[in-house]
């Protein structure tokens, strides 16, 4: 189908449809009633995908199309949308063409990444761009980082709290695309924590850390998982100076993997060149995870988000237990495209979830899905 065809009827397009984010973001988009457009770079795995993977997709407005990773190709795709929706990572790789496309096209754009690299880019080389034409560039919309984002944005709401101690936590075990950009993005990117509003690395070789999650008597294993995106996002919050954030899964024995398997690949590709690197590192990845996951069960992928937030005279502590982190990620962005149809964002170019759509607001939508509890705030002044 070409795209004169398409163009004005289809407003959200959804790049990676065939993935095991992407899927669910048209799960979403299909229960809010959104036409879209699948696409991806084969079209036998999009159909497969929509028939198979996506409950009820007889009832929605959908058409699948294949499409060359290449500005143009995503240019002439999205010419006619209003927002594309990225879920091809490692993003720092795939996604400079899809960001330049939704330039070129007057597209917002949200994404799922996890790579603080990739945000830096973002925020540094594109924002002012986006924000010149009055489009969203809000990346890293995901349970990993929007939902803790609501925590922190809710423990800010009392005043005189400039410092954030973050932790991120969720049960089962990673997609393929997942466990692809954690190798890639530990072995090739260093990761930063916020310190009085500059960026410091943390120390590479730190090893595991020990946390004391709510919710239970087992101390947990934590990494810097990258950085995250929450340094990144709060880098120009008045309110916010530092920013610390570690995350993990409580699988214990995948966390002790975690470091000897990232520590071999460094220690096998360090001579190699950027390419052979990553194709090394990729290889790496597919014999850590190289199947799709089973769909989610509540009573297994569960989350946990815990922001200590803390100034001179003030504390406040929030907890957000969740399940089911992918279908969280699926839900935000279908919101976040829903939104994005009806009305403006609260902030144009460069932007967290919260700070384009409102904390409430996409606490709502989690709510209303049953994907989260109510928040656990406690205030001590």
């Amino acid at each position: 189908m070409n795209n004169a065809t398409t163009k004005g009827k289809k407003p959200v397009v959804v790049y990676g449809a065939s993935g095991y984010t992407g899927r669910l973001v048209c799960e979403y988009l299909r229960e809010y009633g959104i036409p879209f457009i699948a696409a991806g770079r084969s079209k036998d795995k999009l159909d497969a995908a929509m028939k198979a993977n996506v409950p009820g997709i007889e009832t929605a407005d959908f058409e699948v199309e294949e499409v060359a990773h290449t500005t143009e190709a995503l240019t002439a795709l999205f010419r006619g949308a209003s927002v594309v929706i990225n879920t091809v990572g490692p993003f720092a790789k795939f996604g400079p063409e899809v960001v330049q496309a939704c330039l070129n096209t007057g597209c917002h754009y949200t994404d799922t990444t996890g790579e603080q690299d990739w945000l830096i880019t973002l925020d540094e080389e594109y924002g002012p761009r986006f924000a010149a034409k009055g489009l969203l560039l809000s990346p890293g919309l995901a349970q990993m980082y929007t939902t803790g984002e609501i925590a922190a944005q809710l423990a800010l709401e009392t005043p005189g709290l400039d410092t954030l101690d973050i932790a991120v936590f969720w049960g089962g075990s990673p997609t393929i695309a997942s466990t692809q950009t954690i190798l890639v993005n530990a072995a090739t990117s260093k990761a930063f924590y916020l310190d009085q509003n500059q960026y410091k690395e943390w120390q590479p070789d730190a090893g595991l850390y020990q946390l004391a999650i709510p919710g239970q008597h087992e101390v947990a294993l934590a990494l810097p998982w990258g950085g995250t995106s929450h340094p990144v996002w709060f880098k120009r919050d008045p309110r916010v100076a530092t920013v610390k954030v570690l995350g993990g899964v409580f699988n214990k024995p995948l966390m002790l993997g975690v470091p000897k398997i990232v520590e071999a690949a460094l220690e096998a590709t360090k001579d190699m060149n950027a390419e052979d690197r990553y194709n090394a590192l990729a290889q790496t990845a597919a014999g850590v995870m190289n199947v799709m996951p089973p769909r989610e069960n509540p009573r297994i992928n569960k989350s946990v988000d815990s922001v200590h937030a803390s100034g001179p005279l003030g504390r406040a502590h929030c907890v957000i237990f969740g399940n089911c982190n992918y279908k969280q990620t699926g839900l935000l962005n279908a919101f976040a495209a829903s939104w994005l149809l009806q009305q403006p964002p609260k902030r144009v170019g460069f932007a967290s979830g919260c700070q384009a759509f409102g904390h409430h607001e996409l606490l709502g939508a989690l709510r209303s899905f049953g994907l989260v509890q109510p928040p656990i705030l406690t205030v001590q002044h």
